[in-house]
């Protein structure tokens, strides 16, 4: 069995959020599946997905503060700055945290981790609504 939606985030600041609760309110039909895997594609290239601690909000702030100094705004070498200092910035972060995250599910759930959760990484400071493609494969 197959199962495939988009649903659309709400535009967020720019930052790291948790967003696992609103994923499986969107993806009713997951309790369809006995076993498969979960990929979740963000549509973006100015935002990302990762899995992390969802046990202490301090673990987010000290991500995006450590990506903040590792890739920050007005590099004066970038020439990509259209839609401004955080333009290229953004593209970069996106690579290195990626544009898709596969999640085994087993018995109707996604099978996390104890304190992991499903965080929308997003680079820009003027940001936009974010749109996720889920994919569900199984039995």
């Amino acid at each position: 069995m197959i199962y495939q939606k988009n649903i659309t985030l709400p535009k967020m600041t720019r930052g790291i959020h948790l967003i696992t609760e609103f994923i499986l309110n969107e993806i009713t039909e997951l309790k369809k599946f006995k076993m498969g895997i979960a990929n979740l594609f963000i549509m973006h290239t100015s935002a990302s997905l990762s899995i992390n601690e969802n046990f202490d909000n301090s673990v987010l702030n000290d991500m995006e503060n450590f990506f903040l100094k590792l890739v920050p705004d007005n590099i004066p070498y970038f020439t990509h700055t259209d839609e401004g200092p955080d333009d290229m910035t953004s593209h970069i972060k996106a690579s290195i945290f990626g544009a898709s995250l596969n999640i085994p599910v087993k018995d109707g759930k996604l099978l996390l981790g104890q304190w992991q959760g499903i965080y929308l990484c997003e680079h820009r400071e003027n940001s936009r609504p974010r749109t996720i493609t889920i994919t569900i494969m199984g039995e």
